[in-house]
């Protein structure tokens, strides 16, 4: 199975939320209404420090994927 980069979440327990997971190293699910991250590896503290930069790249991308599926949902 081909999974994709970036996958949309949804829960009916959180109906105002928006979720993004992503797939790849670093694996993790972003709720795009407070940009609040959890994050499904374990990193050390040097590790933690070279993903600062990635993050911000991160969100952006699970940002414009979510504008992306919406825009060919609206298409449909």
């Amino acid at each position: 199975m081909n999974v994709p980069k970036f996958l949309l979440g949804d829960n009916t327990d959180c109906p105002n939320d928006i979720f993004v997971i992503h797939t790849e190293f670093p694996r993790f699910v972003i709720n795009l209404v407070d940009d609040e991250i959890v994050w499904f590896e374990n990193f050390q503290e040097a590790d933690k420090e070279a993903l600062t930069s990635e993050v911000a790249t991160l969100i952006a991308l699970a940002s414009d994927f979510y504008d992306r599926e919406m825009k060919r949902y609206e298409t449909q």
